[in-house]
C-alpha cells in the first residue's frame, strides 16, 4: 500500500512556450553502458482503447496530484479506464523499472518523481522520449511560470514538470532552544560546533531539504562555480566535511529530520518551504517552529515530472500524455497548493492561492509564513545541478561526507 509523506508525518505526529523549445534540446545522453533511451514519435491524441495506468510515485507527487489524476480518470473513462498507485522511494525507481524492462514487461505506465530519480533515469536511459514530438499534444506546458519553465530544462525530452516550488534551503529551528538563530554559514557552523548532535539534515540523494542543502551551500560560500560540484566546490565540501564532525547521524529521509526537531533531539534542521508548511499543519513539528535563511541565500528550486519508462504500449503514452496535459490546467494546477507540502506548488503561471480548494487556503492562512512571499520574490532561483552532475554530487557525498553515518 501506499505510503504518503501526509501518511507518515501524521503517523509520527500521532505516536519550465519558448522554455519548451529550448528544453528538448537539453542534454539526456544515457550514462555508459546503459540503454538507449526510448525515441521519441508522436502518439494519437488518445488511446485505441481505453488503458489501465500503473502510477508509481517516488516524490510523495500524489499528495499535490491524485486529486487532479482521479478526476482525470472520472472524465474520460475512454482514455483510462482505472488508475492504481504505488509508492517507491527514489533510490530504489531505477532498480524497479530495469527489473521490468529488462523481462520485457513494462507494467508502470506512469512514474512520478523529483529532479532525483529523473536524473538517475536519464543517466540508466530508462525514460522514453516525450518531446518534441508530442508538444502540440502538451501545448499548456507553454503557460509555465518562468523558474518552473527552467526546470522543464533539466528533463529535456525525457518528461514534464507537473508541480514546482522555490524550496530552498531554509534552517528550520525551536526558538525555545535556539535563542539566536543562524543567519550566516559561519554562525550555522559554529552552532554544530558548541552544540554536537544538534543540528540535523538528511542524506541528499534521499531529501528534497537535504538536497536543496547541497545545491544552496556553493552560493552562500561564494564558491568558484556553483553549478560544477567536481572542480567548484571546494568550499562547500571543506565546509560539510567539517560541519559532518558535529553531527551525529544522517537520516536516510526527511521525516525523521522532523520527527527529531520536534521531539527534541536536534536544535536545527534543513528544512524547505513545504516541508515547513505541512508538517506544522500536520502537527508533527510544533506550529511555534520558526525559519531564517542564511548570507548569500539563493533558492534552488525543485519541481515533480511526470515521465514513462520505455517499453510501454503507444496506448499507454498516449493515455499519459493527455493526463498531463489536463493537469496543466490552471482549476487542476490550483489543487497543488495542498497543505503547503510543495508550496506554492503549482507549474503554470496566474494560479494563485484564492483559486485553491478551501481546505488549502484555510492551512496556509494558519500555517503559511508571510515572509515567504518577500523571500520568494526578493532572491535569486537557481535551477539544480544537470543530472550527470547530481549524481556525482550524491556520489561524492555519500563517499567523503556523510555515508558512514546514514541511519538505515
Amino acid at each position: 500500500m501506499r505510503m504518503s509523506r501526509r501518511q507518515v508525518l501524521a503517523t509520527a505526529a500521532t505516536a519550465a512556450t519558448g522554455a519548451l523549445v529550448t528544453a528538448c534540446g537539453s542534454p539526456s545522453t544515457p550514462g555508459s553502458g546503459s540503454p538507449v533511451a526510448g525515441t521519441a514519435e508522436a502518439v494519437p491524441a488518445t488511446p485505441a482503447k481505453p488503458v489501465v495506468l500503473n502510477v508509481l510515485d517516488v516524490a510523495g507527487n500524489l499528495q499535490l496530484t491524485q486529486p487532479m489524476i482521479d478526476d482525470f480518470v472520472k472524465k474520460n473513462p475512454k482514455v483510462i479506464s482505472k488508475v492504481t498507485y504505488t509508492s517507491a522511494t527514489a533510490p530504489d525507481l531505477v532498480g524497479k523499472i530495469k527489473a521490468q524492462q529488462g523481462a520485457h514487461r513494462v507494467s508502470i505506465g506512469l512514474v512520478l518523481t523529483g529532479t532525483d530519480g529523473l536524473s538517475a533515469g536519464i543517466e540508466q536511459g530508462l525514460w522514453q522520449q516525450l518531446l518534441p514530438a508530442n508538444e502540440k499534444l502538451l501545448s499548456n506546458m507553454g503557460a509555465y511560470q518562468e523558474p518552473a519553465a527552467n526546470m522543464q530544462k533539466l528533463a529535456g525530452e525525457n518528461g514534464v514538470v507537473v508541480t514546482y516550488y522555490p524550496s530552498g534551503p531554509l534552517l528550520e529551528y525551536m526558538p525555545d532552544r535556539v535563542s539566536k538563530p543562524p543567519t550566516t554559514a559561519e554562525e550555522f557552523l559554529a552552532y554544530a560546533k558548541a552544540n554536537p548532535g544538534k543540528v540535523e539534515y538528511a542524506r541528499p540523494a534521499n531529501s528534497g531539504p537535504g538536497r536543496t542543502l547541497l545545491m544552496g551551500l556553493p552560493y552562500i560560500l561564494g564558491d568558484s562555480d556553483p553549478k560544477d560540484p567536481v572542480n567548484g566546490w571546494a568550499r562547500t565540501w571543506a565546509y560539510l566535511a567539517e560541519l559532518a564532525k558535529y553531527i551525529d547521524r544522517y537520516p536516510s529521509g526527511t521525516t525523521q529530520t522532523m520527527k527529531d526537531l520536534a521531539s527534541g533531539t536536534v536544535d536545527i534542521i534543513a528544512s524547505t518551504t513545504g516541508w515547513d508548511i505541512n508538517a506544522r499543519a500536520l502537527g508533527t513539528v510544533p506550529a511555534e517552529a520558526k525559519i531564517t535563511t542564511m548570507k548569500g541565500f539563493h533558492w534552488v528550486t525543485d519541481a515533480h515530472y511526470a515521465v514513462v519508462p520505455r517499453g510501454v504500449t503507444k496506448d499507454q503514452e498516449a493515455a499519459v500524455i493527455a493526463l498531463v496535459q489536463n493537469m496543466l490546467t490552471p482549476e487542476q494546477q490550483a489543487q497543488a497548493y495542498d497543505t503547503g507540502y510543495f508550496y506554492p506548488g503549482p507549474a503554470i503561471s496566474g494560479v494563485d492561492a484564492s483559486m485553491a480548494p478551501e481546505k488549502s487556503q484555510q492551512v496556509l492562512a494558519t500555517y503559511g509564513r508571510p515572509e515567504y512571499d518577500a523571500l520568494i520574490e526578493g532572491n535569486p532561483k537557481e535551477v539544480p545541478l544537470e543530472s550527470a552532475l547530481l549524481v556525482k554530487a550524491f556520489d561524492t557525498w555519500d563517499r567523503q561526507i556523510g555515508g558512514s553515518k546514514v541511519e538505515k
